[in-house]
């Protein structure tokens, strides 16, 4: 009999659809609910994404899942997993959950005082006890949802049995068999395993679901190619990332424009798709006139409310003198999905637009000290990869258009604009400021990470970088530098930063819109959430 291994986990949903993503321990038809889908191989794993579609606007329905007509979900302890449709037009009321960097569960006592509380899981309890019309609408992980170069103790045992740890990389993983592990370990908790079953849930990876400072720079590139190991790490990266993170961002429209996702369906249903994924990962890291082999970022509506998330580490470039997030084409296809009529446009990037002040300042101006030639140079692309100077200020001409990009939203008819990010390891809420009149919020709404606190002694320094003399003096210093434009943006913080496993919920109600941030506490076996900041964003509902 088939085995459920991973999953079910709702993706995206609409007004009358949904598709739901499983991994099973051998070939099977995968049923939810009327739909059924056959499952594809890669590397000897065995996936399915199953859409359901017929589904009535505005309604909530639980499923089960069966594999060759074996119920295996849901399970015992556990309320029924619903899918949950969108009305038609939306809902004024609307709940998206979001953080970042989530390490997995333990059983290490050592590893668990680490970690600290999952606050997925605790959100996970909550719901158990309201009314699944408190339930969150949509789920947006911002990175981190794996660490390949950071693996925990069981997985360093696991990976130690195949391979000699003396040799490079180490601890970290090597390939694609490495990392379905980390999937597989990050994923079957219980409590997040039915959170994500019930919540439609959108992804996008940040560096360490491939590796520190990833794409930080060519000459990181260059270092990272010299070694014997890199290439089937990057290529396991991607590979494992399209079947387990990227497809499920896709709408059904969208995944029947799929050229890869038909591929692998047609091979790897009585075959095994694996050279059509690794095909695809040496393409989508391969840039040919300042373009990227495949693009990451993708667009989400609900009713009043646009997600747009934004690729930040994947589709960057590099090489060639050239320094961009991401290339002229994917920012150009940004711009276009950016427009639109809506009340709240939500910007996912796993990195923060808007930083502490002194930390911007730094990168802007270490950007220009690497373009040096000799000694100089090296020096600060040393000091660039040592002190995780890669963020949007890094690639200040990107940013700048970033900035202008949102400045023209805010001018049009949006009550909010946000910036949803990660990665940095505290909470903090910053509202920005234009030179020219807008008519929207503006702001950069930052939680990380989900499950993986900080530790203390860093805390000062991140509490620091915000102090406002700090900033003054490193503004001075960039701006006497002729290379450096003025920042087209302000801001200034309004909540943070706070520092803990946290989860942020953005809330809207019509033109509305708040942010409530929780502190996970209670440890493993009793986890629950702690009020922590409520951020208010636009003066009054409409």
């Amino acid at each position: 009999m088939p085995e459920l291994i991973l999953g079910p986990m709702l993706r995206h949903v609409g007004t009358r659809s949904a598709t739901v993503w499983v991994e099973t321990d051998r070939p099977c038809t995968v049923r939810v609910a009327d739909a059924s889908a056959h499952t594809f191989t890669v590397a000897g794993h065995h996936y399915a994404l199953v859409p359901v579609t017929g589904l009535e606007p505005g309604t909530s329905t639980p499923y089960e899942v069966s594999l060759d007509d074996e119920t295996v979900w849901p399970v015992p302890g556990f309320p029924p997993s619903r899918i949950r449709t969108f009305p038609e037009g939306g809902d004024p009321r609307f709940l998206m959950l979001f953080g970042s960097c989530r390490m997995p569960d333990t059983d290490d006592p050592a590893e668990q005082r680490k970690m600290g509380t999952d606050a997925l899981a605790a959100y996970a309890r909550r719901m158990f006890d309201e009314d699944e019309r408190e339930w969150p609408d949509s789920l947006l992980l911002v990175g981190d949802q794996v660490y390949a170069d950071d693996t925990s103790k069981a997985t360093r045992e696991w990976i130690a049995r195949r391979r000699d740890l003396k040799q490079a990389p180490g601890h970290e993983v090597t390939d694609f068999e490495e990392y379905t592990r980390l999937y597989h370990e990050s994923w079957s908790a219980p409590l997040f395993r039915w959170l994500t079953s019930t919540v439609p849930t959108s992804m996008i990876f940040d560096d360490h679901d491939v590796r520190d400072d990833w794409n930080t720079s060519q000459t990181w590139r260059d270092e990272m190619a010299a070694t014997d190991w890199w290439q089937d790490r990057e290529r396991g990266a991607l590979a494992t990332y399209w079947i387990y993170q990227h497809i499920g961002n896709l709408a059904p429209a969208e995944l029947a424009e799929e050229e890869i996702y038909d591929k692998v369906l047609a091979v790897g249903r009585d075959g095994d798709a694996a050279e059509v994924l690794r095909d695809f990962a040496d393409r989508a890291t391969k840039e040919v006139n300042g373009r990227k082999g495949t693009r990451w970022s993708y667009r989400r509506d609900f009713g009043n409310v646009r997600l747009l998330v934004i690729d930040t580490r994947s589709g960057r470039i590099l090489s060639g003198g050239a320094r961009s997030m991401v290339s002229d084409s994917e920012f150009e296809w940004i711009e276009q999905h950016a427009d639109g009529n809506y009340d709240h446009l939500l910007i996912g990037s796993s990195l923060p637009w808007l930083m502490p002040h002194a930390i911007s300042h730094i990168q802007s101006m270490n950007e220009v000290a690497c373009r040096r030639p000799g000694w100089r140079g090296r020096l600060a692309e040393k000091f660039r990869q040592a002190s995780d100077l890669e963020h949007w200020p890094a690639f200040r001409a990107s940013s700048d258009r970033l900035s202008r990009l949102i400045l023209r939203i805010a001018q049009g008819n949006a009550a909010t604009v946000c910036v949803l990010s990660g990665d940095v390891h505290h909470v903090y809420a910053a509202r920005a400021s234009f030179p020219e009149k807008v008519n929207a919020a503006v702001f950069q709404l930052t939680c990380s990470p989900v499950h993986n606190k900080v530790q203390r002694v860093l805390r000062p320094f991140f509490t620091l970088a915000w102090w406002k003399p700090l900033a003054a003096v490193f503004r001075w210093l960039m701006l006497r530098s002729p290379h450096i434009d003025p920042m087209p943006v302000d801001w200034a913080k309004v909540s943070g930063p706070y520092f803990g496993n946290a989860i942020a919920a953005l809330r809207t109600n019509g033109r509305h819109a708040e942010m409530v941030v929780e502190r996970a506490e209670g440890g493993r076996d009793a986890p629950r959430l702690e009020p922590l900041t409520t951020v208010v964003l636009t003066a009054s509902e409409d």
